[in-house]
């Protein structure tokens, strides 16, 4: 029990070192703060350990969870928040806060990792894989077409349809990593193109976050086949980094180039955006991080809602989850009111908060559970919420017995439902969704896609 989440190799010392220096540099800080700075660098460690040996599915989502949910407020708290305004400035005090939604990411991470046992549902068995692959030489380039085809045709329907053939677009990255269990030397070619669609199309909608997770999962997978060292982990790390922060620094500007504006998105107004930039030195001076701290802060979003509810709203006592469930899993054809992703009048009622037409916010699990259970009840739900993921992880380590290629879908189910600042109807609808089309897939092609040598 709990094996994954306090594994014996972790390097314990590194981390009270830290938590040490962080206390003794930073005498202010309060010891909410504090707790969640150490929880957050905890999760941080795990999943750069992590890599090389499993996708790291359990270690995203508590990684993830802390960033938005207890640094970016702890930032704010302690400073950042002097220059926002209105909702966007946090609503509630620290203490209750974090009285609140410190426990609930911990209790969430437990969940997790209460019943994963030796990382079920995130470790390939790379010799099955490889016999797979070799047996089957096509499949690896059938699913970067389909992928590829789904992506162009996706645009031509609305609603459910669009949703299956954006989710069949996602084939063409699980054709890619396919081609790295290959004995065939791996032509750089296709990775290229893979990933060059999702650069393009990332900075021609001003959307960057599926480019990050995927090249998260991307890391991961070639850390699974060849083993990189402690030190070329670091420094793709730190390039990451890197890369995550410029683009939170620079996509608010050029998203009101592009999108305001009128400019044609594209790399030629990306580049005029950074130059801009430069030349007002506003790149990286304190409105800006605090500009970008605001869109990875989701505890703001989170402190109109404890405020709102239950002073001008009496709690939903699971009404409101029902609403997200049938929004979840049932087609609009049976539910024709059911929730929009995103939907706006939702969260304005809820949050409290007022936004504008072409804004779109999620009250996140957190928020949902609050919303639903108060701060006990909301404590006690994200315990299962994380039970709920790690079950159906456990789900597909029992599949991979007879297809081994099914632990890389996990990074197409999970690469939407890892985000916290989601809302809770999208991310149920896609994990229920994108499960249900493997399912059938597999049903389908069974012969195909099993392993043959059981």
């Amino acid at each position: 029990m709990l094996k994954t989440l306090f594994n014996i190799k972790f390097n314990w010392l590194l981390l009270i070192l830290l938590s040490i220096i962080i206390r003794l540099l930073f005498l202010d800080l309060s010891l909410f703060s504090f707790l969640a700075i150490v929880v957050s660098i905890f999760q941080f460690m795990l999943l750069f350990n992590a890599i090389g040996s499993i996708i790291p599915i359990r270690y995203l989502f508590g990684s993830l969870m802390c960033l938005q949910l207890l640094l970016g407020p702890v930032l704010a708290y302690n400073g950042l928040d002097e220059f926002q305004t209105g909702y966007y400035k946090m609503q509630i005090p620290e203490y209750t806060y974090f009285m609140y939604v410190l426990p609930a990411v911990i209790l969430f991470i437990v969940g997790l990792h209460i019943r994963a046992g030796e990382f079920e549902g995130e470790c390939i068995d790379k010799v099955k894989l490889s016999l797979f692959v070799n047996e089957n030489k096509n499949v690896p380039f059938i699913f970067i077409i389909v992928g590829f085809v789904s992506t162009i045709v996706s645009s031509f329907f609305s609603s459910d349809l669009a949703f299956v053939f954006y989710l069949l677009g996602g084939f063409k990255f699980i054709g890619v990593f396919l081609l790295f269990f290959s004995n065939q030397k791996l032509k750089p070619i296709y990775l290229i193109i893979v990933y060059a669609s999702i650069i393009f199309s990332s900075i021609a909608s001003a959307m960057f976050h599926d480019l990050l997770i995927w090249l998260i999962f991307l890391s991961a997978i070639y850390a699974i086949r060849y083993k990189p060292s402690k030190w070329l982990k670091l420094i793709f790390s730190f390039i990451f980094l890197i890369l995550a922060v410029s683009i939170q620094l620079i996509k608010s500007d050029y998203r009101k180039s592009t999108w305001k504006e009128g400019d044609e998105a594209g790399f030629e107004t990306l580049e005029k955006t950074i130059n801009k930039k430069q030349r007002k030195n506003t790149l990286f001076d304190i409105n800006q991080l605090a500009k970008s701290n605001l869109r990875i802060n989701q505890g703001a979003i989170i402190t109109n809602i404890m405020r709102n509810v239950p002073e001008n709203l009496a709690f939903s006592n699971g009404a409101e989850l029902f609403e997200i469930i049938e929004a979840a899993i049932l087609p609009r054809i049976i539910a024709p009111h059911k929730l929009e992703a995103g939907d706006r009048d939702f969260f304005m009622k809820w949050s409290g908060m007022v936004i504008s037409t072409n804004t779109s916010m999620g009250l996140s699990s957190v928020g949902d559970g609050y919303v639903n259970f108060g701060v006990i009840g909301g404590i006690v739900f994200m315990f299962f919420y994380g039970m709920l993921f790690s079950e159906i992880l456990k789900l597909f380590a029992k599949f991979s017995n007879n297809y081994p290629l099914v632990i890389l879908f996990t990074c197409l189910v999970f690469y939407y439902p890892i985000r916290p600042d989601c809302e809770l109807q999208t991310i149920l609808g896609h994990l229920f969704k994108s499960c249900f089309l493997l399912f059938i897939i597999f049903k389908i092609w069974d012969r195909k896609l099993r392993y043959a040598y059981n």
